[in-house]
């Protein structure tokens, strides 16, 4: 005998004619997504969206610079530096006031221990931008390839580290795609290749001596654990201005700069709010985009990112090319895509030359 009952199956056994109650297997209708299957979907979506966030700041700081220092002939590069500090100060001075992030406090003895490596940082930021003027986004962007090559040699100097032939080969391929870029570089342009250089080294000492400063406040903050990124980008840009604001009176800026004829063009107003927007994004994207990825895949989006901005680079400009040209570049873009795969697929020990000091 069967009773049939919403959401159960009643049955009678033969022995003693005792019900035997079963449960009906919930069935779920087709294409209709389960708890697990949408909280997938969310922790695949999260990282797409921060690494779409990430890449666009980025593209767009590095075009908007250009834009700004190449189309409207604009020549105060240390106020353009002091108006992108401020905002990005301002910036994560909101996002604190709003706990959307947790700021480390203002602490003299961190100062103090920062400032050397701020001093860099600075350095390099006033020589990123003469490059970019002078320069193609293309050439830059393989230029800025050799950084890598002096990175590694001051890790093996100062941080006793070893790398094996992948790296060592890659960086040798970066080095003859940049060689071969500027041989074909119609727009050759020897200050600009200076100026280029020069961040690079500037590039790779903050790189190596930010290593020892995080390192050396440890003991000096809130929690004696490493400050977040948005601390160090409110100590960076905080520790930046005096420094900015001196180098703009020293070189006349700080006098000259509303005379620039550019002032006054409305194009030129947003593409600094742009560019000053940017600047922030590019911070609080990147520790977002860290944060839902592993190192790797930040490392090698980063590279892969550089392909577009090459090319947008060269279709936006006025800058002339050729196929050999064009060639070197992608040859270096690829370069620095294998090259991040091979540094962090090969796992490397360090002895701290400035723990030591």
């Amino acid at each position: 005998m069967k009773i049939t009952d919403p959401g159960r199956d009643v049955r009678w056994n033969n022995v003693g004619a005792v019900p035997v109650i079963q449960k009906t297997p919930h069935v779920t209708p087709v294409g209709t997504p389960t708890a697990a299957a949408a909280a997938r979907q969310a922790a695949l979506g999260m990282p797409l969206l921060a690494g779409l966030s990430y890449c666009s700041a980025s593209a767009g700081m590095v075009l908007l610079n250009k834009l700004v220092l190449s189309n409207f002939d604009f020549h105060s590069y240390t106020i353009l530096l002091i108006a992108q500090c401020i905002f990005c100060l301002v910036a994560v001075r909101i996002a604190s006031a709003i706990r959307l992030v947790q700021l480390e406090p203002w602490n003299w003895t961190i100062a103090s221990t920062w400032f050397p490596s701020n001093v860099v940082f600075v350095a390099m930021l006033w020589t990123s931008l003469p490059a970019l003027q002078l320069l193609g986004v293309g050439m830059v962007t393989i230029l800025k390839s050799l950084t890598n090559l002096l990175t590694i040699f001051g890790d093996i100097l100062f941080f006793g580290k070893s790398y094996g032939a992948g790296v060592w080969a890659t960086l040798g391929l970066m080095a003859l795609s940049a060689a071969c870029g500027a041989i074909t570089d119609i727009n050759f342009n020897a200050a600009g290749y200076a100026w280029q250089l020069l961040n690079c080294f500037c590039t790779a000492g903050y790189s190596l001596t930010l290593r020892g400063a995080m390192d050396k406040v440890v003991p000096f903050t809130r929690h004696q654990a490493r400050m977040n990124g948005l601390s160090m980008v409110m100590y960076n840009n905080l520790l930046s201005l005096p420094l900015l604001v001196l180098v703009a009176v020293l070189n006349g800026e700080i006098f000259t700069v509303f005379k620039e004829q550019s002032l006054r063009d409305p194009r030129f107003q947003a593409a600094v709010c742009m560019s000053v927007t940017c600047g922030f994004l590019i911070s609080f994207c990147s520790l977002w985009f860290l944060s839902s990825t592993t190192a790797t895949t930040y490392s090698l989006v980063g590279s892969l990112n550089k392909l577009p901005l090459a090319i947008v680079g060269l279709i936006f400009f006025d800058h002339v090319w050729n196929t050999e040209n064009i060639v070197s570049i992608l040859v270096g873009l690829i370069a620095g895509i294998v090259f991040a795969r091979a540094k962090q697929a090969q796992p490397s020990r360090s002895t701290t030359y400035f723990s030591r000091h």
